[in-house]
């Protein structure tokens, strides 16, 4: 879905909101993970997980943004469900999983000492 809204500021006129479907997405530290690295590319202006539904909705400027999108994904191990799901993707989803998890906990500990 393109969005043109005259009530938005003018650079987010031609913003592109898409729901990607996602292959291994277990938790809060998998959805941690990937909301971390994909907010982080240029062109995305938000990035939201839902873990139950296996679900990314985002917010990108450009094709070639969704193009980084789905790389970054790929490479963390949280492949499109029609992408090949091999024991690779598996294992670096697992990996990923526990980074999210962790960088989560020290997040809310290092707030919890202030």
């Amino acid at each position: 879905m393109v969005t043109k809204t005259p009530s938005l500021p003018r650079y987010l006129w031609t913003m592109i909101s898409e729901t990607l479907h996602l292959s291994n997405i277990k938790c809060g530290g998998c959805a941690h993970s990937i909301n971390t690295k994909i907010t982080q590319i240029e062109g995305v202006s938000s990035a939201e997980i839902n873990v139950v539904d296996g679900t990314l909705d985002t917010t990108y400027k450009s094709a070639d943004v969704r193009e980084n999108i789905l790389r970054q994904l790929a490479a963390l191990g949280y492949p499109q469900v029609s992408v090949n799901n091999d024991l690779l993707m598996r294992a670096k989803s697992y990996a990923n999983c526990l980074i999210g998890k962790s960088s989560a906990l020290f997040a809310e500990a290092k707030n919890s000492d202030l």
